[in-house]
């Protein structure tokens, strides 16, 4: 088979479904004012694309980039599922190339999905035995997924062990006012529970659960016991106070 762009937008064509388009585009938020503003969507269900994406993975590098700069949402999140397999049968040089494209072209990464599907597998995997400060830039950004790309990033040294940079980056977005960044660094401090140890999250949540965003709280606490969630979540400042009672 050969891999064109032009028979890739074919396939889309043929497996695009309308009112699935619908559903999608409510769910990623993309009405006025709303983080997914504007977004276009075909209707194509991700084990779809998943597919197309094994079908051209050898699309050349400047068609990906092409697909990846789409205002259709199924396109962008093709282009970065070839992306992530080009890069992990790629050689040192070419992955240092695919990071470096990553990054340049990161506005078109610009939904949590295409931030979480490839932030870890492309950004984290390159970094494992790299400087990281990139990461911290990226964290301080007032783009949101730029934020999200820093935090998600960190999965993969949590996968190897490693939960120093998350810990650092969810300090410097402890005090961020966006729901889709307390729920990333909720969800990235719960696998350093699951994957390194309960013990090493909670030296984290001592210091921080009082201040902690309730939502980021939550996620991070998700498999704590019963009665350790509510000692937890009965300290968090940010919860909402309880009506004052007359009787006990």
């Amino acid at each position: 088979m050969t891999c064109t762009l032009q028979g890739l937008y074919k396939d889309f064509e043929t497996q695009a479904d309308a009112g699935q388009a619908v559903i999608l585009q409510r769910f990623f938020k993309t009405g006025k004012g709303q983080y997914g503003q504007g977004d276009i969507f075909l209707g194509l269900k991700v084990p779809v694309q998943r597919k197309i994406a094994k079908q051209y993975r050898d699309l050349p590098i400047n068609d990906v980039i092409r697909l990846l700069q789409s205002k259709i949402h199924e396109h962008r999140l093709t282009a970065l599922l070839i992306l992530i397999l080009q890069y992990q049968k790629a050689d040192d040089k070419t992955r240092k190339i695919i990071f470096n494209l990553y990054f340049e072209h990161r506005k078109w990464i610009n939904n949590w999905d295409l931030v979480d599907l490839s932030a870890p597998n492309i950004v984290g995997n390159y970094l494992l035995d790299k400087e990281r400060e990139v990461l911290y830039k990226l964290a301080q950004s007032k783009n949101l997924w730029d934020k999200r790309i820093a935090i998600l990033a960190t999965f993969e040294f949590i996968k190897a062990g490693d939960a120093k940079d998350t810990f650092h980056i969810v300090e410097i977005l402890l005090n961020d006012s966006h729901d889709l960044i307390h729920k990333a660094a909720g969800w990235m401090l719960r696998e350093v529970g699951k994957r390194i140890g309960q013990a090493t999250e909670e030296t984290f949540l001592k210091k921080h659960h009082r201040q902690m965003p309730r939502t980021m709280l939550r996620y991070a606490i998700e498999h704590f016991s019963p009665t350790l969630k509510k000692k937890y979540m009965a300290k968090n400042k940010t919860a909402k106070k309880r009506p004052c009672r007359l009787f006990p």
